[in-house]
């Protein structure tokens, strides 16, 4: 059984990080295994008090590398949900073919969430045997499932009732994945690819509508934002270095500047991702959507500001010779996509209308 108590340190994750194989850079999923098995992926429950530390271990991942950390934040955010719906007890522990999915507490497995829904292709729950349901149909955007040994994802009765959270083991008959829709340059590594059920065996996990109307939803969603956080860093660390190493008198005042308006953002959302943190460790049943919603839009807009200045002020050198940074370039863009956008912002203004008092005080 994992220990979730027993915590690896983000400094330990860190070390880990600098140690894995350079050798399969090209397959997160190489990667993630190999953080599984020395047990960093035993992250603090969010909530739970150490809502801070999970974030700075995801950021950590992200720093590294992003399609790794896309992988890393759904198994880990798996195991959240699990513990937060089922209490991490395994519902159905069989090993033969056709086996639901593991617990979280499985040593080895390894989890993707697949919740977007897509239009070309929708997964339907059909009954199964003992308490089991079957899935047929489409989900499409699965990251990491042609590696993973387990996915929870969404789905729908055919009268149209969901969504119904199900977990499923995808090495089983009935499931088909299908990459060749996947021609991503950033974020490469992650392999969003389309998953085709014929009659796979799942588990329900939770009840009807549970897996968005939990606490835990809002929290798992500003996780997110840690992540874009985390690749901001590594662009801006690649400008900050480039100063350090340049000689005092021949330091550009251009690359100066940059590099004061890429601390500020930065340390702008830092601020915002602590108090955020410390909210939902506050109030771990609370509604966190406007916090999550602050912390994304916040995260997507360093993002941005990040990838501007650190690409002007180091030119295309930077994109040309430094394979990092021009992977990390190349990926952050795609990555804060999963941001919705205006849609977040009207979201969050909607939020504003209906707080009691003023919600700005200092």
């Amino acid at each position: 059984m994992k220990d979730f108590s027993a915590s690896p340190t983000v400094e330990e994750l860190r070390r880990a990080l600098a140690d894995l194989d350079p050798g399969s850079d090209n397959d997160p999923s190489t990667h993630l295994q190999a953080l599984v098995r020395r047990g960093f992926d035993r992250l603090p429950m969010p909530g739970s008090g150490g809502t801070l530390t999970r974030w700075q271990a995801l950021a950590a991942v992200a720093e590294h590398d992003l399609s790794l950390a896309k992988l890393y934040e759904g198994h880990t955010d798996a195991i959240a949900i699990l513990a937060e719906l089922q209490g991490g007890a395994s519902a159905s522990a069989s090993t033969s073919t056709g086996a639901a999915a593991a617990s979280p507490a499985d040593a080895g497995a390894t989890w993707g969430v697949w919740a977007a829904e897509a239009p070309r292709g929708r997964t339907l729950i059909g009954p199964g045997d003992d308490g089991r349901v079957l899935l047929n149909g489409a989900k499409c955007w699965c990251s990491g499932a042609a590696t993973l040994s387990h996915g929870l994802l969404t789905a729908w009765h055919a009268d149209g009732r969901g969504p119904q959270l199900v977990r499923v083991a995808m090495h089983q008959p009935g499931v088909a994945v299908n990459a060749d829709a996947w021609r991503a340059v950033g974020m490469a590594g992650s392999a969003s690819i389309d998953v085709a059920f014929s009659g796979a065996v799942a588990d329900r996990v939770g009840v009807l509508g549970e897996y968005l109307s939990r606490p835990g939803f809002w929290h798992g969603g500003a996780g997110i934002a840690a992540c874009w956080y985390g690749g901001a860093v590594a662009l801006g660390a690649a400008l900050r270095q480039s100063l350090i190493q340049a000689p005092s008198a021949g330091r550009s005042a251009f690359k100066s500047a940059a590099l004061g308006k890429v601390d500020l953002s930065l340390h702008r959302t830092a601020t915002l991702l602590r108090e955020a943190a410390q909210w939902i460790d506050s109030h771990p049943l609370l509604d966190a959507s406007a916090v999550a919603l602050r912390v994304r839009l916040a995260a997507e807009e360093t993002a941005r500001c990040v990838l501007d200045e650190a690409g002007r002020a180091l030119g295309a050198a930077a994109f040309c010779h430094d394979a990092r940074f021009a992977r990390m370039a190349a990926d952050l863009p795609v990555f804060i996509r999963q941001s919705h956008g205006e849609s977040d912002f009207a979201a969050l203004g909607e939020r504003m209308v209906a707080a009691p008092g003023s919600p700005w005080w200092l």
